[in-house]
This record gives C-alpha cells, structure tokens and sequence, in this order.
C-alpha cells in the first residue's frame, strides 16, 4: 500500500470553520465540474446530463472500493454498456480514523477509482455512506470516536434495517449526531463531519470527473422516528436535517463553489413520506431513494401483488419529488433503487424515472460483503465478484438487459421527453433547442449524444432525426447528433432496430 500520508487540524481550527465560511469566495475545483441549472445537471459545454449508472460502495475492512477488485475492466464493461456515473462510497470511519486525523491513502484509494472512471467518461458521485450509523450497531459509517450512546447497550442485535426500529442506543446515537452534540475535544459531531467534507472536497479538488458530493447516506430521524412515519413527514425533524446539510455544504464550500452537493431526505420518504428540507446556495441537489417493501418479501411476489403495489407507493414519493424539486429549485437524482433480482419492479422504476427526466444509479454493481443491505448477496448484484472479469456468468445478463437501455447522455438543449420501448426496442428523443439555464438557445453545429447498447440491438439500428443529422459511425454505441439550423421546432430523434 502507497506511504499513509496524515494531514492533522486542530481542534481549534475546526472551530474556527465558521469563521473561515464567512470569508471571501471559494477556491473553485480544479477540474470542470457539472453545474446545476433548476431540475437540470449540466455537463460543463452547459449541455444536460442523463445519468444511468451504479453505486460501488465497500462497507467492510479497508472501505477500499479497488479492494473488491474493482478495476478498470469494470470501468470499462460499464461505458460499453452506456453506464455514466457511479455513486462511489466513502466511508467517516476510514477518512477521518482519529478526531481531526484524515488518512489521505485512503482518500488516494477512492481517487485511483475515481480516475479509472473518468477514464471511460464516468461522472463519479462521491457519498459518505452509513447504514446503522456504525459498525457498533452492526452496520458501517461513524469512526467509533463519534459514537454517543448514552452508556446503552447495542441490543438487541436483529440487523439491518430492524436495529433502526429497535434499538435504543442506536436512537440515541443519532439524536447526539443530529443535536451536534460534543464530542472528543468538546467539539460537536457534525462540526468535525462537516471538517471532514472540507477536507474530501479540498483533497478532490483536481480530481477529474468528479460531479456530486452526497452528503449522508439515508439520514435516521432517531428516537423521534414514529413522528415521521405518515404521508406529511417530520418538518420539526427536517429543520435539524436542513441545519446539518447546510452546515455540511458551507464547510464544502470554503474549498469548492462549483461541485454540486446533493442533501438527501430522510429515509422515511422512500415509503411516502412529504419532506421539508431546504439547503440555501447554488449547485445543490437532491438525493433520494426508492425502495418497495414489497420488493424484499417473497409472498407479494408469489400473489403477483409487488408490482401494483409498489407502483401505488412509488407513485405517491415520485410527486413528492416532483414538489419538493419545483418549489426549491434543485436537481433530482435517483440514487438509489433495485438490491433486488426482480427485474419486473426494477424496469418498472428506470421506465419510471424516464417519464420524470431524471437519472439514477442502481444499487449494487457488485454482491461484495454487504451486511446491511435488505437484498444481500448475490440478489442486489450487476456483476457478482469483480474479482473475476465481468463477462459469462459473472454478469447477470437480464439484469444489465432492463438497466443498459438507449438514453440520452448530454443533451444540447433542453429534454421534453424520451422513452425506450422494451417490445419493439424504439427509443425516441425530443428536445427543445433552449439551454436549461435559460441563457439562450444552441446553434447549428450543437451535438447531443445517446448511449445504444448493444445488448438491445443485436444486429445494428437505424436512425430518423428531424431538425438535426448523425454524425456518428453506424451501430456506435454512442450515437452523435448535430444540430442542424436554428429554428424553434424541437429536435427529435429516433431510434429502432434494424
């Protein structure tokens, strides 16, 4: 393993953070990022990003995601397939092992697969990622430095995601967590958490095809979880959710104006729960996950009753969604869904997040050792040991075949819609000439691209476009349109095979 370069604040300069955010600007990132312009992620050409792709996320031993085996044959196995974006884990525990110490190789791990990716042309998300607040509650997230239980004991053990319902040294552990309560050095927890997103997004800051910073993973109300779970939610809860991510973006933006943070929910509203979170800024997005409860038990399934079921409940936090974007003005991404082999549900929700524009990224690429995720194994699985290469019986084909479908990568204009006919293999595209951040319209010369995996046509597609010309090679697996006059009627494009 490469030298362990520590780099050490003081506790005095973690106080001090405030003080350093009421200062002049941020340095930028180095390297261009994807900015946020109201629902839209923009690429840095100001053309909309349509992000499919993976999370990637080792929760155990080093937290090193090479250390799966990751590698690039999977970096390159995912362009082929015309993935965009991996939401890549990091874990508190390992960045920040000792009260204001980071460890900087293992930040330098996370950066090598970040730079395979972009390699391939993948945006990469970096997420702090928890389940169960931490390994003492049998899951992975919190260093055990940031651990308040108030002296209770860790039972009982029943697992993910049952110790959230019933463990009181869990609750309490969040509720010291969400209180910013004091910690070692008598300085608050999320102060020393928000220290450490500075140093990541410092750390990251040359780092090529970095597009997000996911804040936390799935937040737990705590003891006060009962009050959350109706179709209104907890806005007493989310003023202290709204509080931490502000704080949580501040910190980062003393280093980094420009990459776009995204604040989740709490996890409560991946089964219909209204949210009332509000982070201020610019370059901010919003999180979110969908998961049916009906997708993780077998008798829904055998009664054929986990497909409409989920449908009504998905139904009801896609509108949340839908109200929560418009009224703050942030970007939507999907970034979790699936853990799953039910293939029906899972292309039921990538069709679903069409119709809504917005990208997503499928949880799990890999099987890996993962204690605490509900569809465990084999089942929430891409590729199953990316020790071995992902091809042949490594590689669930039909589930790569509902999730590598033809979309739209980066549009030079603004998405109307766009659709993939499973039956036919149609895929058809229309967009508006106007640039999403409303400075104006593209002109002829513009390229919009479409990732066409190959998967879907076997033997080669054809393609119609009006207001517009291909300019890529036959069959590409990217797809290449360039815009033709500078008219007003919309670009369509379509897709079929051949």
């Amino acid at each position: 393993m490469a030298h362990r370069i520590r780099s050490f604040i003081t506790t005095a300069l973690v106080i001090a953070l405030a003080t350093v955010a009421l200062g002049g600007p941020a340095d930028a990132a180095d390297e261009p990022r994807p900015s946020q312009a109201g629902r839209w992620l923009l690429d840095p050409d100001g053309r909309v990003l349509v992000l499919h792709g993976v999370n990637m996320v080792n929760k155990t031993g080093s937290h090193e995601p090479g250390a799966t085996g990751f590698d690039a044959d999977d970096a390159a196995f995912l362009a082929e397939h015309g993935f965009t974006t991996v939401r890549l884990g990091l874990i508190w525990k390992s960045v920040e092992p000792s009260p204001g110490e980071y460890d900087d190789a293992y930040l330098a791990s996370v950066r090598e697969t970040t730079e395979l990716l972009a390699d391939e042309g993948i945006w990469t998300m970096l997420d702090f990622h928890q389940d169960l607040y931490s390994e003492r509650f049998q899951g992975e997230g919190a260093p055990d430095w940031a651990v308040l239980d108030d002296g209770l004991p860790a039972e009982p053990k029943l697992g993910f995601p049952f110790n959230y319902f019933g463990m009181p040294a869990l609750w309490r552990a969040f509720d010291h967590f969400w209180q910013n309560d004091p910690g070692p050095g008598s300085v608050g927890l999320q102060d020393r958490y928000a220290a450490a997103w500075r140093h990541v997004a410092e750390f990251f800051g040359s780092t090529p095809g970095v597009m997000g910073y996911d804040l936390f993973n799935e937040p737990w109300p705590g003891s006060g979880y009962v009050l959350c779970v109706n179709p209104l939610g907890c806005p007493g809860f989310d003023k202290k959710l709204s509080a931490f991510s502000q704080r949580a973006t501040d910190a980062i933006r003393t280093v980094d104006q420009d990459t776009v943070s995204f604040y989740e929910p709490n996890v409560l509203f991946n089964s219909g729960a209204a949210t009332s979170v509000q982070v201020q800024g610019d370059n901010l997005g919003f999180s979110f996950h969908d998961y049916c409860l009906f997708d993780v038990v077998p008798a829904p399934e055998t009664l054929g009753l986990d497909r409409p079921v989920c449908s009504t409940f998905g139904g009801l936090l896609w509108s949340n969604m839908e109200q929560h974007v418009t009224k703050r003005s942030v970007t939507p991404l999907l970034t979790e869904f699936g853990a799953s082999d039910r293939l029906g549900s899972i292309g039921d929700l990538v069709d679903r997040a069409a119709k809504h524009r917005t990208g997503w990224q499928y949880w799990h690429y890999c099987a890996c050792d993962d204690p605490t995720t509900t569809g465990a194994g084999d089942k929430q699985a891409l590729v199953i040991d990316p020790q071995q290469p992902p091809t042949g019986s490594n590689v669930k084909t039909e589930k790569l075949r509902v999730l590598a479908i033809p979309h739209p990568t980066a549009v030079a204009g603004t998405p109307s819609a766009y659709a993939f006919d499973r039956a036919t293999g149609r895929f058809t595209l229309t967009y508006s000439r106007a640039k999403a951040d409303g400075s104006g319209t593209f002109g002829p010369g513009s390229r919009t691209t479409i990732a066409v995996p190959a998967i879907h046509y076997p033997d080669g597609y054809t393609v119609s476009v009006t207001g517009g010309t291909v300019v890529s090679p036959p069959d590409a697996r990217e797809l290449v349109i360039q815009q033709q006059g500078s008219g007003i009627l919309p670009i369509r494009v379509v897709v079929t095979k051949k």
